[in-house]
C-alpha cells in the first residue's frame, strides 16, 4: 500500500481504528512527521490530539539507524546494546543522549506555546507515526505512556517494518498497522509525498480550534 502523503495515510488509519469511536481516545503523534498523520485520526474517532516527545538516539556513521531512544522524562531505551557498544563509544553515547534531550526540551517550549501537554492517567492512548523501521522510538513512546498512567496503549501505524511491528507487539497492548510490505526499504518509500513536517505545521496541528458561533 502507498500513499500520497501524511494525510491521506491518517484518515485510511483513522477508518481502520473505527472500533475506538465513543471511547474519546488521546491521540498522541510521535513528532514531526506522525503529528500530520495523528491529526485525521483523531479527528475520525472524535478524540484529543497531542504529541508525545521521543527521540531517536542515532549510530554514529549512520543515524538512520537507532541505536536506542530517549523520552521527554530523560528514560533511555538501549536497543542491542552488544552492537551499540561495537558502534559507538561511551562518550559518543553520552553526547547523543545529550543532544536528543536538548532538542526534546526545544520542542516542548514551542508547543507549550500552543497548548499544556495533556495528562495520560487513566485514558485510552493511541499513539502515532508515519511508519516505523527499526521501532525503538515508538517502543519508547509505549513505555513513556505506561509510566504516565495510561490505561490502555494502542500503537497505530500506516506502515512498519515486520520485525519491528513483532517487537511492539510485547510491549503495546494493541498493534494496529495498514497492511505490511513483503518488502521494507524504508518508510518513505511508501509516500508520494514524505517531505520534512515543520515546527510551525506541528503548531498549527496543535493549535486549538474554535467553535463556529
Amino acid at each position: 500500500m502507498h500513499f500520497t502523503n501524511r494525510a491521506e495515510a491518517g484518515r485510511l488509519l483513522g477508518q481502520r481504528l473505527s472500533h475506538l469511536r465513543g471511547q474519546h481516545p488521546l491521540v498522541l503523534g510521535i513528532p514531526r512527521g506522525g503529528v500530520p498523520v495523528a491529526a485525521p485520526v483523531a479527528a475520525a474517532l472524535a478524540g484529543e490530539l497531542d504529541v508525545l516527545l521521543v527521540r531517536k538516539l542515532r549510530t554514529p556513521g549512520a543515524p538512520e539507524v537507532a541505536m536506542g531512544a530517549i523520552d521527554e522524562a530523560g528514560h533511555v531505551l538501549r536497543m542491542h546494546p552488544d552492537e551499540v557498544r561495537d558502534a559507538a563509544s561511551e562518550s559518543a553515547w553520552t553526547a547523543e543522549v545529550a543532544t536528543q534531550a536538548a532538542a526534546i526540551r526545544a520542542r516542548r517550549r514551542v508547543i507549550s506555546g500552543v497548548r499544556p501537554a495533556a495528562p495520560l492517567r487513566g485514558r485510552l492512548v493511541v499513539l502515532v507515526d508515519d511508519g516505523v523501521a527499526t521501532g525503538a522510538t515508538m517502543r519508547a513512546a509505549v513505555e513513556a505512556a505506561k509510566r504516565q498512567g495510561a490505561a490502555r496503549v494502542i500503537v497505530a501505524l500506516p506502515v512498519a517494518a515486520a520485525d519491528a511491528l513483532a517487537m511492539l507487539d510485547g510491549v503495546a497492548d494493541e498493534v494496529v498497522c495498514l497492511p505490511v510490505p513483503a518488502w521494507f526499504t524504508g518508510v518513505g518509500a511508501f509516500y508520494e509525498d514524505f517531505g520534512e513536517v515543520s515546527d510551525a505545521e506541528v503548531v498549527a496541528l496543535l493549535r486549538p480550534t474554535t467553535p463556529a458561533s
